[in-house]
């Protein structure tokens, strides 16, 4: 498992796209893995036959571990059988003998990992072969740790670890249950989740000795979800992982203060519909968001200080000169925020382009780790969902976050007269250590008015 970004541990598989036996190509992307709330897809640096798949879809990896193996010099036919006087590597890895002594197989991105994995047995091996090939291989391991010239027959009787997947494994630790002790069900003498909850379930009735046929049934007995559950435990991965980690680092290293403004936003709307019907803008995605994010970026420019970072490791504020804005997207993995880079230069269309393909991308699931680092501030739109306001949480790294509510009609007082207006309410969280109060308040007061008085983004720009 490669680190597809900066301090990721782990990633979690989502779905391959090659199985055992099939060919890949160098270049040519064999898995979608999901971590730092991006999903990435990994490609495979090698020619060759995909040998083994070491961890099911849906599973979390350490970064470093090896997930898949690529025979990259496969033999034609079928491997020689084992020599039969004097057990040799061969023939508890019948794969070895087919492998050049230079390349051998790596995962994506690492090198050859030197411990000594057992592989799961090929299919069509009997129990008694798979014995067999157990007593070999510990005779061989012996003979390599200095234990002397153990026969095949040495080990009195075959230890084999018991053949289970790693969320099955885990299933059994979580449960206490004893996987040597587990009968199998699954094929090549696999151990499934259904069979760790039958060993956990209370028996009904004493089962046969020959009992292949109740084996099979035993998913009968796992727990299923019941209509009308009290409970149910999601387990905690993935986006909703590493958001609650980046936002218990914000809320408990930044002070926050937020501040709130309603405006009238009357004249910022008809000039979307204006923007709408542009013969520059055709083509483009043109909303109320496209002039509040300007709106940020003039007010930002008017009040450069607002847009630093705190680097607490030099005891040092860091001006930026650049404005690389986020924009807080929900999507079917959860809340992700990938940011504009240098946003700052951009015209309006080239605004309006760069959000549409933002938000294309995160539907999609497709946005990249780089794509929401290096983010200076962010707007959340809670508009969307109905909502007036709240006090967003700022993004780790960050200086401020902007949220805006929804758009509605409301009566206001307008050139002396009560008249329904388009009103929103704004809220700007800061960090307080670099924001103080009257610089959060300008920076806030400077986008509502060109919120309330749009031509101000020419004559304030």
């Amino acid at each position: 498992m490669p680190d597809v970004g900066e301090g990721l541990t782990e990633a979690e598989i989502l779905k391959w796209y090659v199985q055992p036996g099939d060919t890949v190509t160098d270049g040519q992307v064999v898995c979608e893995v999901e971590t730092a709330k991006a999903a990435v897809e990994l490609p495979i640096p090698y020619d060759g036959v995909v040998h083994e798949l070491r961890f099911d879809e849906g599973t979390t990896v350490d970064v470093g571990t090896a997930i898949i193996a690529v025979d990259v010099a496969p033999g034609p036919g079928e491997e020689p059988p084992p020599a039969a006087t004097e057990p040799t590597l061969a023939a508890a890895e019948p794969e070895a003998e087919a492998k050049p002594a230079g390349r051998q197989p790596v995962l994506v991105g690492y090198g050859v990992a030197e411990s000594s994995t057992k592989r799961r047995p090929r299919k069509g091996t009997s129990v008694p072969e798979q014995a067999q090939a157990a007593q070999v291989q510990a005779a061989v391991q012996a003979e390599l740790n200095g234990h002397g010239t153990a026969a095949p027959e040495a080990p009195a009787a075959p230890t084999a670890r018991p053949l289970a997947k790693p969320p099955v494994r885990k299933l059994a630790k979580d449960l206490g249950v004893d996987l040597a002790m587990v009968v199998p069900s699954g094929p090549d003498g696999i151990i499934t989740r259904e069979d760790v909850h039958a060993a956990v379930a209370p028996a009904a009735v004493p089962a046969p000795v020959q009992a292949p046929e109740p084996v099979a049934a035993a998913p009968v007995a796992a727990p299923a979800p019941v209509a009308g559950a009290r409970e149910t435990r999601i387990p905690i991965k993935g986006v909703r992982k590493a958001t609650a980690q980046a936002m218990i680092g914000s809320a408990f290293t930044a002070p926050h203060v937020t501040e709130f403004v309603t405006v009238d936003v009357t004249r910022t709307m008809r000039l979307v519909e204006e923007l709408k019907s542009d013969k520059d803008m055709a083509g483009l995605r043109v909303n109320p968001l496209l002039l509040i994010a300007k709106a940020l970026l003039v007010a930002i420019r008017r009040n450069p200080e607002v847009n630093a970072a705190w680097d607490e490791a030099n005891q040092e504020i860091v001006l930026k000169h650049y404005v690389n804005l986020g924009i807080a997207a929900a999507t079917p993995r959860g809340l992700i925020v990938p940011n504009i880079k240098d946003a700052h230069d951009k015209t309006l269309p080239q605004l309006a382009e760069a959000l549409g393909e933002l938000v294309a991308t995160a539907r999609e699931g497709k946005t990249t780790p780089a794509a929401m680092q290096g983010g200076t501030v962010t707007i959340t739109n809670v508009g969307v969902f109905g909502v007036d306001t709240g006090t967003p949480i700022l993004n780790p790294g960050e200086s401020a976050i902007l949220a805006v509510g929804a758009i509605k009609l409301q009566p206001w007082v307008h050139k002396g007269k009560v008249k329904p207006r388009q009103v929103t309410t704004l809220a700007l969280s800061f960090d307080h250590r670099l924001v103080d109060g009257e610089l959060g308040s300008k920076v806030l007061a400077d986008v509502a008015a060109i919120l309330e008085q749009p031509k101000r983004l020419i004559t304030w720009a």
